[in-house]
């Protein structure tokens, strides 16, 4: 028998192991008949009963003879497992294919196909499937769903072969493995104009140098090795020189989603801890940016940048943005607690230019990492902090802020931060139109960021900036 994965065939009629590694394929009635043959032929020598000794003699070769022939069967199967779809939101289900195909000239007999999935995605699927004809083809489906973020392997895929008594089963894995990606829950949040950032659009926006397109022309003089189709001619008759054509285009407006993943700030662990609605706020506040046209960069309290992109870590301009917001997506669905005890690095990070917009999720903060925060406000034109209280979480409290997580809020506050302190199960969404008001002094929505798609009717289109 040969068995294919996706990545291509693989012998599964090989000799690995040879005719004794088939033995260990007898099952319990195969081993049960040998045992009984092999007593009855004792019992019949030593009672010297001939008819007894062929019955034993029959009694063992028959699992015998089911292992050779099982062994020495070539059937080529192929195979293959598709995902749908292959990155699914924590809690949601996906649904896994799998597709044989008998491409041999004889039939298959009874064949039991088994998939191999980590125990968080559920039972082991199996399946029974019939004599499957030459050329036939055979399609299964089973879903999957896990309420913990994570990269799961699925694979590898497996036959087993029975014989038609039941005596050996033999089985044959494929080579082809596939990863499910388990990203964090994302909440929809409302766009919302929020005011800090007026600079970078209008008619004082800053701009940057474009290598084609059709926005505003600039005329320079020209320069030897100028494109002589880039000749503005009206400039040139203007000012008397021949000037040439320096198209610009507007510059993206940044954010930065910063995520605190200390180990010391969070208690609790699972699903509903602390930890994880900090993950999934981050996740839906990166979506959201990238949906409204920023260049977004997820930063930890590390200083790492993910995933890489340019030099300052924002997603390069070739990344398209639904293909950045998914990269950061697989990286928060594998991302841990770190070991480290502060905020400086993410400090060094920011430390230079202008950074825009800054959404940070912070965990329990003392008083020296609260300073630390404050310096985070100033590299950015406007920032905005989710803080949760780990004992709050971890006690089931009622949302109310102990008096010296109060007194950090404040310190937050009066460094500029618009500070949300995050009750034990809040939305996100709600808190996200809180500190929007807070932020913009509850202006109402109508200016998206350039470059986003626009908005359907009777939406808003966005975020214009950050918060004040």
């Amino acid at each position: 028998m040969t068995a294919a994965g996706a990545a291509g065939p693989v012998d599964g009629s090989d000799d690995r192991g040879g005719l004794r590694a088939a033995l260990g394929g007898l099952t319990t009635r195969g081993r049960s008949f040998l045992a009984a043959g092999v007593a009855a032929a004792v019992c019949a020598y030593v009672l010297g009963q001939g008819d007894l000794l062929r019955v034993g003699l029959l009694l063992a070769v028959l699992p015998l003879v089911c292992v050779v022939v099982l062994h020495r069967t070539r059937y080529r199967v192929t195979g293959s497992r598709r995902l749908s779809p292959s990155r699914v939101p924590a809690g949601s289900e996906a649904r896994v294919h799998l597709r044989m195909d008998n491409v041999s000239r004889l039939h298959t007999g009874l064949l039991m196909l088994q998939d191999r999935v980590p125990y968080v995605l559920g039972p082991r699927p199996r399946f029974v499937l019939d004599r499957v004809e030459p050329g036939g083809v055979r399609e299964v489906s089973y879903r999957v769903r896990s309420d913990l973020r994570g990269r799961y392997p699925l694979g590898p895929l497996q036959l087993r072969l029975n014989d038609p008594f039941g005596m050996c089963e033999l089985t044959r894995s494929f080579s082809a493995y596939d990863t499910l990606v388990v990203i964090p829950r994302t909440e929809p949040l409302p766009p919302l104009r929020l005011s800090g950032a007026a600079s970078g659009y209008g008619d004082g926006r800053h701009r940057s140098l474009a290598l084609a397109g059709e926005d505003d022309i600039i005329p320079r003089g020209y320069r030897h090795g100028d494109d002589l189709r880039r000749v503005h001619w009206r400039s040139t008759a203007r000012f008397g020189e021949l000037m040439v054509r320096r198209e610009e285009q507007p510059q993206r407006a940044r954010c930065t989603v910063l995520l605190d993943t200390r180990r010391i700030a969070y208690q609790g662990a699972g699903p509903g801890s602390a930890f994880e609605w900090a993950v999934s706020g981050a996740a839906s506040a990166l979506v959201h940016m990238v949906e409204r046209g920023f260049s977004v960069r997820l930063l930890t309290d590390e200083g790492s940048a993910m995933p890489e992109g340019s030099g300052d870590g924002f997603a390069g301009p070739a990344q398209e943005s639904a293909e950045s917001a998914g990269l950061m997506l697989d990286t928060l669905a594998v991302v841990d607690h770190s070991d480290g005890g502060g905020l400086s690095r993410a400090v060094d990070v920011l430390r230079g230019g202008d950074e825009g917009l800054l959404v940070a999720f912070f965990g329990d903060l003392d008083e020296e990492q609260t300073a630390v925060a404050a310096r985070l406000r100033q590299r950015s034109r406007g920032a905005v902090a989710f803080v949760l209280d780990s004992d709050d979480w971890v006690g089931g409290g009622e949302g109310v802020a102990s008096a010296p997580a109060a007194a950090r809020l404040r310190l937050l506050r009066e460094a500029g931060w618009t500070a949300m302190a995050v009750p034990p199960g809040a939305e996100l969404a709600g808190l996200w139109q809180r500190a929007g008001q807070e932020g913009s002094g509850g202006q109402p929505a109508g200016t998206r960021a350039p470059g986003a798609p626009a908005s359907g009717a009777g939406s808003t289109a966005g975020f214009s900036g950050g918060w004040s």
